[in-house]
């Protein structure tokens, strides 16, 4: 199946992604790109059901919080990225469940581990992030699939530009899970991702 058909083709899909390429960087564009695509095509390869909107708008949002605009002073990048979400669902005319399902699944993405079952589009965002950022778990991906999302979108850096994001994070919000992680190491596994090989 071409990568493309996995892609929502909705109002609300464009838009979310609009929104992320106003007030990202490429990187961080392409990021979320590509964030999507391993999750669906993750969840598609093995019969995971998921909603694929609500799925496509998570991924492209996910990581507002991190952009100045949206960073907060005191909140979690998470935490932050998925109440932004939660109003941009609003604004699209979702109703009360689904824009809190949006900024849920935004949460979750930075937990070490979701439960399919409980809910299959934070299961699977929290894998491709964790894949895009930190190389974890390649092989859960064929070689073909890495090759074509790699070739669709592009790094661009994204390895150093995330160190900067999380170490920020980590300097004004230590005990974030944010903080956590740069304190766990988190900049050497981002610089040893194989997918910047």
């Amino acid at each position: 199946m071409p990568l493309a058909v996995l892609v929502p083709d909705s109002a609300v899909a464009r838009a979310a992604r609009a929104v992320t390429a106003a007030f990202s960087s490429p990187a961080l564009l392409a990021h979320c790109d590509r964030s999507y695509l391993w999750a669906a095509e993750y969840g598609r390869a093995r019969g995971i059901g998921f909603d694929a909107e609500l799925l496509y708008v998570a991924a492209m949002l996910h990581d507002l919080g991190l952009v100045p605009v949206f960073d907060s002073v005191t909140e979690p990048f998470e935490e932050a990225g998925g109440a932004v979400a939660w109003a941009f669902a609003a604004g699209a005319g979702w109703d009360p469940d689904r824009r809190r399902r949006v900024a849920e699944v935004i949460v979750r993405h930075m937990w070490p581990e979701v439960d399919v079952d409980a809910d299959p589009e934070g299961h699977l965002l929290e894998l491709a992030t964790g894949l895009d950022v930190s190389g974890r778990r390649p092989e859960d991906w064929p070689a073909d699939v890495r090759t074509e999302v790699l070739a669709r979108h592009p790094r661009l850096g994204l390895a150093e530009e995330f160190v900067g994001c999380f170490t920020a994070q980590a300097r004004r919000k230590p005990d974030s899970l944010a903080g956590r992680f740069v304190a766990g190491g988190f900049a050497e596994r981002v610089r040893a991702n194989p997918l910047d090989r």
